[in-house]
């Protein structure tokens, strides 16, 4: 009788290095919300969020690997190539994120007054976090564009380095919204404009290389893009002066952290975050104008 089951089954999902990554992610992120759920134990926002990287990055890891076991992903409407690449990078950065705030928040070192089982689950808990960033990074690497190769856009360089720009936008936005001011002078809502601005048009070139639609526009894409990189650059570069003179200056702030601001309610504080990764983010769009030079955008992988 014909086999019916094989054929249909990519094996290679499960045994390859790629797929070994991805299973070794899934072990790891069940394990660390399984910890936590069930001793470890966590509160407020911060507890929210890594509660939710660990989920989210589990649940789309799972949907990965199942849908490239059984070849499902050729019926979705995605470049699956740049689907993964892309989630990958961001998995990796939200995980390291979570990795570090978690036992920054919610581990110490004696037992009172949570108890010693208690802090010994959310250090267990802290370890594989560790290991999940760890295995997601591994997945980047992997996967990483090789010189000479042909391979989705969001594998290169350039393509990674729009999910580590998105990533600090929304740092820049939660730091933003946390009391900096940002409304008290037309210069720093002009700054705000232009973090608003960046953060969508990446937002957008991600999103039109997951579909795989670039082929469809009725404009070159790979150029358009390199047009507004290098755009960016220069409306960063305006930011990365403006912010910090309306903020930091004497005349418009304050140079130095005001004695009586509250530790975490302290708009100077918000400020200096948000000047420290304008420059952050200048400096990634400008590597990203560097590398688009070298690479060629491929539609449908």
């Amino acid at each position: 009788m014909e086999s019916t089951g094989g054929p249909y089954l990519n094996t290679a999902a499960v045994t390859s290095p790629v797929g070994m990554a991805r299973l070794l992610q899934m072990t790891f992120g069940c394990t660390t919300f399984s910890l936590v759920a069930h001793q470890g134990g966590f509160s407020a926002a911060y507890g929210t969020f890594c509660m939710f990287v660990w989920t989210f990055c589990f649940a789309i890891t799972v949907f990965i690997i199942a849908c490239e076991f059984t070849h499902l992903h050729s019926c979705l409407s995605l470049s699956w190539g740049n689907f993964t690449a892309a989630f990958a990078m961001l998995a990796t950065l939200m995980s390291v994120t979570a990795a570090v705030i978690y036992p920054l928040y919610f581990v110490q070192v004696g037992c009172y007054p949570i108890g010693c089982e208690v802090r010994d689950f959310r250090i267990a808990a802290s370890v594989f976090a560790g290991l999940l960033f760890v295995a997601y990074a591994a997945e980047v690497f992997l996967t990483r564009a090789k010189p000479g190769q042909v391979t989705s856009y969001m594998a290169t360089i350039s393509g990674l380095l729009k999910i580590v720009q998105a990533f600090v936008a929304c740092i820049i936005f939660g730091a933003l919204v946390n009391d900096s001011q940002y409304g008290k002078y037309v210069a720093t809502q002009w700054c705000v404009a232009v973090y608003s601005f960046c953060f969508v048009m990446t937002v957008v070139v991600v999103a039109f290389s997951v579909t795989g639609k670039t082929a469809l526009l009725w404009f070159p894409f790979e150029r358009s893009v390199v047009i507004y990189t290098f755009g960016a650059v220069l409306l960063y570069l305006s930011a990365a002066v403006i912010w910090p003179v309306f903020c930091f200056d004497s005349k418009y702030g304050s140079p130095q952290r005001p004695s009586l601001c509250a530790k975490g309610k302290c708009p100077w504080d918000s400020q200096l975050v948000i000047a420290i990764f304008t420059y952050v983010n200048l400096l990634l769009y400008v590597l990203d104008l560097a590398y688009s030079q070298r690479i060629r955008f491929v539609s449908h992988l």
